[in-house]
């Protein structure tokens, strides 16, 4: 690991000097290359001109494999890619691998979704038809998976935020950019029970103006829908971990696969750059392949 360790001081210190990262951030990425260079050592690789698309593909499968979330193997590819980018610059390689890293291997590990069977097994964990807070955690599982929320959204989303008439939510998202989300019939059911039997019981003051309120009647924090998820999950039998975010994943490579427009996708989660949705896209091929097989008149 000698060479490795004074390749990685000297790419630390450019983050650190050259592009003015600031000392956490190059903590991070120094731990994701340390991890990345012992893992290559450990294959027999003591060069970075060695390293290969698949090396780096393997080195993604393999954190996958040890149960690391999206987020963080996102990242890590990230790391990767900066990492080579540095070894470019300073003709340390002649040609930059990661630059033309694509296809369906790679974004099959990033983001990571539920099936359809795992939706429904999870929005079935909550089945009380009279338990107030099933019916609110009900309600809240089927309104991540309907809309595509993220926790932060779901605990600043307001009851005059939820249009029943029309069946849209107004959703101030990140930066304040504002948002109208459409909501199907599922969810639109299980919202107005909630209204109508649990979310009395629980605003003590008779004025909260959130829409789902804890048991003490304040407004639910990112952590209780976190824990809402992680037992619905436990109840379900689901072996995966489960967080509010995979909800956001699965509503959209759901959408996506059964045909809905990129474009679209990407208003309804309010992505302000189509590469930042594209990433869904890796769920898709089957469908492409079949219509390719079956329209195609050389296929």
């Amino acid at each position: 690991m000698d060479f490795w360790e004074d390749l990685l001081a000297d790419f630390k210190a450019h983050l650190l000097l050259e592009r003015g990262l600031s000392r956490a951030s190059v903590a991070a990425y120094a731990h994701d290359m340390r991890c990345f260079c012992e893992r290559m050592t450990a294959r027999g690789i003591y060069a970075p001109e060695d390293i290969g698309r698949d090396d780096i593909l393997d080195f993604l499968e393999e954190c996958q494999s040890s149960g690391l979330q999206s987020a963080t193997l996102a990242r890590r590819l990230v790391s990767v890619k900066v990492f080579f980018r540095y070894l470019a610059m300073e003709k340390i390689i002649r040609t930059n691998v990661t630059e033309i890293m694509e296809g369906p291997r790679l974004w099959r590990i990033v983001p990571d979704f539920l099936s359809v069977q795992e939706v429904d097994s999870l929005l079935e964990a909550f089945h009380s038809k009279e338990d107030v807070l099933d019916i609110r955690n009900r309600a809240l599982l089927e309104l991540l998976y309907a809309s595509g929320l993220r926790a932060s959204e779901i605990c600043s989303l307001r009851l005059n935020g939820v249009d029943f008439e029309k069946g849209v939510l107004h959703v101030i998202g990140k930066r304040d950019r504002e948002r109208y989300v459409p909501f199907g019939h599922s969810a639109w059911n299980h919202l107005d029970l909630y209204l109508q039997k649990s979310r009395p019981k629980l605003d003590k003051t008779g004025r909260a103006i959130e829409f789902f309120l804890s048991k003490n009647g304040e407004p639910l924090t990112r952590a209780r829908i976190w824990m809402i998820v992680k037992d619905a999950a436990r109840i379900a039998g689901i072996q995966k971990n489960l967080y509010p975010h995979l909800l956001r994943h699965s509503f959209a490579t759901h959408l996506l696969n059964n045909g809905a427009d990129l474009r679209v996708i990407q208003e309804m989660l309010g992505h302000s750059s189509i590469a930042t949705t594209q990433i869904y896209a890796h769920t898709n091929y089957s469908r492409l392949e079949q219509t390719h097989r079956q329209f195609h008149p050389r296929a």
